[in-house]
C-alpha cells in the first residue's frame, strides 16, 4: 500500500488537478489513507493552504485546515453562459458597435459576448422570476458584459462608477455558482465571500443577496465591526452559503475559529480601491492566502490605481477586464452637477434656502454631507428647528442607531440625512434625488463617490457643492471632472482652477467701473486669514483682512474702498496673501 507521495508541479493550478485526480482515483484503486504533498515554488500545499517551507513565514494565528475529499475535486462551475442563437450570431462588429455605445471596453482572451437583454442571459428560472418581480427593464452596461464572463466561471475585474448595478452583477452569478455545489455539511464555511470596506455597503449587499438568494434557500449573513458578535456568530455556526464581511471581522472570526474558508469558490472584492485606501491589504492578502487556489475570483473598483492592478496581478490568473466608461476620474454622467463658489460663512443661508427649493419636491431623498461630527449635529438641529425632517449619521453613533436613521430614510419618514463620510460609499437608498456637499471633500474622488449615492442605474440625480478658498487646490480637479461630465462650469472656479491652489504672494489686477470689479490676473495664493493691502494708482493704500479667496477679492475691495476717491475705469492692484 502507497503511504506518501511528494508530488512537485510547476503552478498552483497544476498542483490543484494533481491532488484532484489523485483523490477522485483513490477508491478505485484502493488507496485508502494515501498522504499527498504537492510543492510549488516552495510552498506546500497542506491542510488546505499554501504553506512556506520555512515555518517563521506562517501567518500568524494561522489554523490548520482540512479539505474533505469531495472538496479536492474541482469545484463545479456555474458556466450557464452557453451563447444562445440569438447571441452567438451576432456579428463581432454588432457587438462592438453594442459596446462602444454602452462605453464597454474589455481586456482579455476569449471574452464571452455580452447580453443586451435579461432573456439572453440563460439564467435558471428562479432567476428570471426574482429579475421580473424586481422591475428591472434591461441590463446595465457591467451587468450586461458582466454576467457572461462571471457565470462562465471566468475570474474579472470591473471597472465602473458608483451607481452601475454592480452589486447584481456578481450577487447573480454567486447565488448560481452556490447552486451548482454540494450543500454545506456541519462545520462548513461559505462558498461564496464578499468582502466590502464598510458595514453601510455590506448591509447593502446583504439586501441583494437576500432578495436573489431566497427563492432557492440561499443562507447569507453579514460581519462587520461596531455590532454584538454574538448574532455573527451564531449564523456562522449555522451555516451560510453567503458571508458578507468587512476584513477586520472577518479575520477576527477565523482566528477564534467560528468559521473557515475551506469551501470558499467563489470570491468577491467590492469596492477594492477603497478597501486599499482605507489601509485594509494586509487584512486582504491574509484572508485571500487561506482561500483555495483554484477559486474564482471578482474584483470591483471604481478606479484602478497601481495598489489595485498589484493586487488583481497577484491574485487573478487569466483574469478578463471590463471597464465601463473612461478609466480617468470621472463622475455618473446622469448627474447634474452644481457648484456654488462662495465664503464660508455664506453656506448655512445658502443651505437653508436650498433645501427650501427642493423640498417642494414630493417624495425626494437629499444626503447631505458635512465635514465634522460637531457640524453634521449643528446642521440636524437647524435643519429640524425649521421645521425640515432630518436625521443624521456619523461614526460615534452606534450601530444600533445608524440601522434606525437608515431605515427612517430609506422608509421616507425623514427626507433629509446629514452625515459624514460614514455614508458616502455603499449606500443606496431609492429615491436620492439630490446630494449637497455643504463640506467639499479633500479629494475629488471622494466628491464622485459622494454624489454617487444619487443618479443610481438609470435614474436622474441633481448635486450641489459650497465651494469655498479652503477648498481651491481642489479646484482644477473638480474642473476636470465637471468638463469629462458635460457639465456647465461656473466662471469663478475656472479662475481658481487657473490662479489658485499654491501659496506664496498674489497679485489681481482688478479693473472698476461703475462700482463692479473682475479679476483680471492672478499670480498664487496662499491660506485664508491674511491681510491685503490695496494699492490705487495713485499710491493710496488700505488694509484688508480676507476671509474668502480670488473670486471674493473683488467684493472685498468694494467694501473697503468704499471711502476711498477712485476715479471710474481706475486700476486697483490688490497685492497680498489672499488664499
Amino acid at each position: 500500500m502507497v503511504t506518501g507521495l511528494t508530488i512537485t508541479a510547476a503552478t498552483s493550478l497544476e498542483a490543484m488537478t494533481v491532488v484532484a485526480a489523485m483523490a477522485a482515483v483513490k477508491g478505485e484503486v484502493g488507496v485508502a489513507d494515501m498522504a499527498v504533498a504537492v510543492m510549488v515554488r516552495g510552498r506546500r500545499w497542506e491542510g488546505g493552504l499554501w504553506r512556506q517551507e520555512s515555518p517563521q513565514t506562517q501567518l500568524e494565528h494561522e489554523r490548520p485546515a482540512t479539505f474533505c475529499q469531495e472538496l479536492l475535486c474541482p469545484s463545479p462551475k456555474c458556466d450557464q453562459q452557453e451563447d444562445i442563437t440569438c447571441v452567438a450570431c451576432r456579428h463581432p462588429r454588432e457587438i462592438e458597435a453594442y459596446r462602444a455605445s454602452k462605453e464597454i471596453t474589455v481586456k482579455g482572451d476569449n471574452v464571452p459576448s455580452p447580453i443586451q437583454y435579461f432573456e439572453e442571459g440563460n439564467f435558471p428560472d428562479y432567476a428570471m422570476n426574482e429579475i421580473r418581480k424586481q422591475g428591472f427593464s434591461e441590463p446595465t452596461s457591467i451587468q450586461a458584459q458582466g454576467w457572461p464572463i462571471a457565470m462562465s466561471g471566468r475570474n474579472m475585474v470591473g471597472i465602473a462608477q458608483t451607481g452601475s448595478g454592480k452589486t447584481l452583477a456578481y450577487i447573480l452569478p454567486a447565488v448560481v455558482h452556490i447552486n451548482h455545489q454540494e450543500h454545506l455539511a456541519h462545520g462548513d464555511g461559505p462558498i461564496a465571500l464578499i468582502l466590502a470596506p464598510t458595514r453601510e455597503l455590506a448591509q447593502q449587499i446583504q439586501t441583494v443577496a437576500q432578495d436573489f438568494g431566497s427563492s432557492t434557500s440561499v443562507r447569507n449573513t453579514c460581519i462587520f465591526g461596531g455590532a454584538p458578535k454574538g448574532p455573527q456568530m451564531r449564523d456562522l455556526n449555522r451555516g451560510v452559503e453567503i458571508c458578507i464581511a468587512t476584513p477586520g471581522r472577518l479575520i477576527d472570526m477565523l482566528e477564534r475559529n467560528v468559521t473557515n474558508l475551506r469551501r470558499c469558490t467563489y470570491l468577491v472584492l467590492d469596492e477594492a480601491d477603497r478597501m486599499l485606501d482605507m489601509g485594509f491589504e494586509p487584512q486582504i492578502r491574509k484572508i485571500l492566502d487561506q482561500i483555495r487556489p483554484d477559486r474564482q475570483t471578482l474584483m470591483w473598483s471604481a478606479t484602478w490605481p497601481k495598489e489595485v492592478r498589484k493586487m488583481a496581478e497577484d491574485y487573478l490568473q487569466d483574469y478578463v477586464q471590463i471597464n465601463v466608461g473612461s478609466l480617468q476620474l470621472s463622475a455618473n454622467h446622469n448627474i447634474v452637477q452644481i457648484v456654488d463658489v462662495c465664503q464660508e460663512y455664506e453656506k448655512e443661508a445658502k443651505l437653508g434656502r436650498l433645501v427650501d427649493e427642493i423640498s417642494s419636491e414630493p417624495g425626494a431623498k437629499t444626503i447631505i454631507f458635512v465635514g465634522t461630527k460637531r457640524k453634521v449635529e449643528t446642521i440636524t438641529k437647524l435643519l429640524c428647528r425649521n421645521g425640515y425632517p432630518a436625521s443624521c449619521m456619523h461614526g460615534d453613533k452606534s450601530q444600533q442607531e445608524r440601522d434606525y436613521v437608515l431605515n427612517q430614510f430609506r422608509n421616507g419618514k425623514t427626507s433629509i440625512l446629514v452625515a459624514t463620510d460614514v455614508a458616502a460609499r455603499g449606500l443606496d437608498v431609492d429615491g436620492i434625488k439630490f446630494v449637497i456637499n455643504y463640506d467639499y471633500p479633500n479629494s475629488s474622488e471622494d466628491y464622485i463617490h459622494r454624489i454617487g449615492r444619487t443618479g443610481r442605474c438609470t435614474s436622474l440625480g441633481t448635486s450641489y457643492a459650497f465651494f469655498t478658498a479652503k477648498d481651491c487646490k481642489q479646484a482644477k480637479d473638480l474642473v476636470s471632472v465637471l468638463r469629462e461630465a458635460n457639465q456647465t462650469i461656473n466662471p469663478k472656479l475656472e479662475e481658481l482652477a487657473q490662479f489658485g491652489g499654491s501659496s506664496g504672494r498674489s497679485k489681481f489686477l482688478i479693473s472698476w467701473s461703475s462700482r463692479l470689479l473682475s479679476i483680471c490676473r492672478c499670480c498664487s495664493g496662499s491660506p485664508t486669514g491674511a491681510k491685503h493691502r490695496i494699492l490705487p494708482e495713485n499710491g493710496h493704500s488700505h488694509n484688508l483682512l480676507a476671509h474668502a479667496g480670488a473670486v471674493e477679492v473683488g467684493a472685498a475691495a468694494e467694501r473697503t474702498t468704499m471711502g476711498a476717491v477712485i476715479a471710474p475705469d481706475q486700476d486697483l492692484i490688490i497685492e497680498g496673501d489672499l488664499f
